[in-house]
């Protein structure tokens, strides 16, 4: 039998254990405390010099620190900590913070349900029919005796929610059968859109949970197709082409109010919103979507429409989980993401009354601003009488001088035009935008750091006409003064120009707004890039990526009745397939067809989004000078599109330049994200170079699936580019072939 040990050793073996590793805080807890200090995954990986994606570990608890930096993350945690002491455990946050609250001055946009709708969502019974089980509620993270922190909110709740067993939306077809993500099939027994919404809310079980602790659940999103718009007593089309709504005085809608349903300032229209004022803080709305009206723009969503109720509930419920639930257009949803990332309020505690109350969101546009004159559209109130000029940061339109063609370029067989993947994406990434409403300076000295609106006049720069100059869209030299974002001036002093503004419009609180929207919107794309068996990693080799976007795109556009023509074109591609059956033929046309769907949508998203921080007043009734819905928005904010947009015109022209002072190439045109090279055969590895391992050069055009790099827009001969050049025409409007036309951004 071993030796009893002394009071002693067990003293001293507990003063060992306590003198071990530091123990961190919960990973809920990490994420909670890098938040409140309104720092980015990004940026906190760069302090402690690793990757994001380790930091996104470190959050989630997929991982934990190693020693050096596991110290550092703690001394940073604790200082956190000290600066943003969290609410008493007992003190419950009401549900009512748990989305944005607008103040009483702040009338609720015409697309959102009045403020009296507190976010909430129904717990719902088991639905009638269903092919899952509803998942096991998560359980939550168990405090440790060591850090004797108070508790903090929760952050967001995973996406098996046991709320929502059915997932974020269905598709309703004309016989009551409502089609879910997973296959999941519901007996919906409504014959009125008031009992469809109220099955919804209480038996359905559909919805989202919110993608912030601070934000709230997504609205449940039901589809009617076009049997089922019947169904509820909904004309074929709409007649008011203009309002693109129903009458006040159609029975449906008399229907709804009879059965006390609100609308929002939309109507009912394609994408209506009911609902009822919130009831002891369970939000009560539900979107809806009336196929027949066209819901889904094609430009976006091509043929979802047109789809299966199964098939059209798998892309929109993929989409739903991997961005968030259509709440309009993809233009709307990408600026309802950014809100959902990023509520605008958050429950503080007034420490004189000790009530909670709501307060603005570290980090977040809390409240709507007006830009300088300079920053919006001319018919925006403030630029009335302003004539000091306005900010021109679009996308590059250029074509070169074909007069500066050389006799090499010319003499090459091949025009090959490259894309870049969600340019705009890309640029909003770690990109540092004002928070705040503009001050107004007299000769600043120019500060890279400081975003903001700048007055120079960078016409007298000489850079050579072969590329098109980065200070305007338009690629030409600018003609005197002009406002410029603070991206493009750091570009300039890049390129060694003296940068003296005149006068200035700067933000003095600042901070990575679009980071989370970002980070969401790449691992969307991403992977739904990966599920089509495209090779995402950085390093992956570039060959094999344009191979499988070839084959992606071939199985894309076939046709599931000709599969022969398909068999033929696999042929010619050396990927035969000749084993596989007519089914699984047929059943991996229709997987790459509706993931090519889902990636259209979430590039939609991502332009759209931007779009929206600007968008113009609508109606023929508008007079310049009077305001319009969009700028009462805190999102309503051009300056940040201005800013997205100038750092990708910045980023491709740096990309040439560096090319171009390398290999003495030169882009004979540019169409926003698209960029036009001669070459000596139809890909862009026939002319990128490669550094001495064969990887490819920092710096230069990179060939791959991330948001940055680029794939092929398409090849012509050069003979015809050239001729096209001569005509004044852009080549990259064309490159594709035929008619096509490259997208022009916002």
């Amino acid at each position: 039998m071993a030796n009893r040990p002394s009071q002693n050793e067990l003293f001293a073996a507990v003063d060992e254990l306590l003198a071990g590793e530091p123990e961190l805080p919960p990973p809920t807890e990490r994420a909670w405390l890098r938040e409140a200090a309104g720092i980015t995954q990004a940026r906190l990986a760069q302090v402690l010099r690793t990757s994001t994606q380790t930091v996104k570990n470190w959050e989630n608890g997929r991982s934990e620190p190693r020693p050096p930096r596991r110290e550092a993350y703690l001394r940073l945690l604790e200082g956190w900590a000290a600066k943003h002491p969290a609410e008493p455990a007992t003190e419950p946050v009401p549900e009512t913070f748990t989305g944005p609250a607008p103040t009483p001055q702040q009338p609720a946009p015409a697309d959102e349900p009045a403020d009296d709708m507190a976010p909430a969502s129904a717990s719902s019974p088991r639905p009638h029919r269903s092919a899952s089980a509803a998942s096991p509620p998560t359980e939550a993270p168990r405090a440790t005796a060591a850090s004797r922190r108070p508790a903090r909110p929760t952050p967001a709740v995973p996406a098996a929610d046991a709320r929502f067993p059915n997932g974020p939306l269905a598709v309703l077809d004309g016989d009551g059968t409502a089609y879910c993500l997973g296959g999941v099939l519901l007996d919906c027994p409504a014959v009125t859109i008031g009992q469809l919404v109220e099955w919804v809310l209480k038996e359905s079980g559909i919805g989202q949970a919110r993608l912030h602790r601070h934000g709230k659940d997504a609205d449940p999103l039901i589809v009617l197709t076009a049997s089922a718009a019947a169904r509820f007593g909904l004309p074929e089309r709409l007649e008011d082409r203009r309002g693109l709504r129903l009458a006040e005085d159609h029975p449906v809608v008399k229907q709804l109010a009879k059965a006390r349903w609100k609308l929002t300032q939309r109507g009912f229209g394609p994408w209506p919103r009911i609902y009822r004022p919130a009831e002891a803080g369970r939000r009560q709305c539900v979107q809806l979507a009336v196929l027949p009206w066209e819901a889904l723009d094609t430009r976006a969503w091509g043929d979802a429409a047109d789809l299966h109720p199964a098939d059209l509930a798998r892309v929109l419920g993929v989409f739903a989980s991997r961005v968030l639930p259509p709440r309009g257009s993809t233009a709307v949803t990408g600026l309802e993401l950014m809100t959902a990332l990023r509520p605008p309020t958050r429950p503080v505690k007034d420490e004189t009354t000790g009530e909670w109350v709501s307060g603005p969101n570290p980090g977040a546009l809390a409240r709507p601003v007006d830009p300088a004159p300079p920053e919006v559209p001319q018919e925006h109130p403030v630029a009335q009488g302003w004539e000091g000029g306005f900010l021109d940061e679009e996308a590059c339109q250029w074509v070169r001088d074909p007069h500066l063609l050389s006799d090499e370029e010319c003499l090459l067989p091949w025009a090959v035009g490259i894309d870049i993947n969600t340019a705009f994406l890309a640029a909003a990434a770690r990109l540092t935008v004002g928070l705040s409403g503009p001050v107004h300076v007299t000769v600043p000295v120019f500060d890279k750091k400081i975003p903001g609106t700048w007055l120079v006049d960078l016409s007298g720069i000489e850079l050579d006409a072969r590329l098109p100059n980065p200070f305007t869209p338009t690629g030409l030299r600018p003609e005197g003064p002009g406002w410029y974002t603070t991206a493009t001036l750091a570009y300039a002093e890049e390129l060694g120009c003296e940068v003296r503004p005149l006068e200035a419009y700067l933000r003095q609180e600042t901070g990575a707004y679009l980071d989370p929207w970002h980070d969401r919107l790449k691992d969307a794309y991403l992977t739904t890039t990966a599920d089509m068996g495209i090779p995402i990693d950085k390093d992956a080799d570039p060959a094999a990526f344009l191979d499988a976007m070839v084959l992606h795109k071939t199985y894309a556009a076939a046709d599931n009745t000709r599969l022969d023509v398909l068999r033929a074109a696999l042929a010619e591609l050396s990927a035969t397939r000749a084993d596989m059956s007519e089914d699984d033929l047929a059943a991996l046309v229709r997987r790459h067809r509706q993931g090519a769907m889902v990636l259209s949508a979430i590039k939609s998203t991502v332009k759209g989004g931007i779009g929206k921080l600007r968008e113009r007043p609508q109606g023929r009734h508008y007079r310049d000078g009077e305001r319009w819905p969009a700028l009462e928005r805190p999102t309503w904010r051009p300056d940040i599109r201005a800013a997205v947009i100038a750092k990708a015109r910045v980023n491709m022209h740096r990309k040439m330049a560096k090319l171009a002072a390398l290999t003495g190439q030169y882009p004979l045109a540019v169409l926003s994200d698209c960029v036009v090279y001669a070459s000596p055969g139809p890909s862009p590895l026939d002319f990128l170079p490669l550094g001495s391992e064969g990887t490819p050069v920092y710096g230069t055009f990179r060939v791959g699936a991330n948001p940055g790099f680029c794939k092929v827009e398409g090849a012509q001969e050069m003979a015809w580019v050239v001729d096209l050049m001569e005509q004044g025409h852009n080549p990259a409007r064309h490159i594709k072939g035929g008619d096509a036309v490259a997208d022009e951004g916002e």
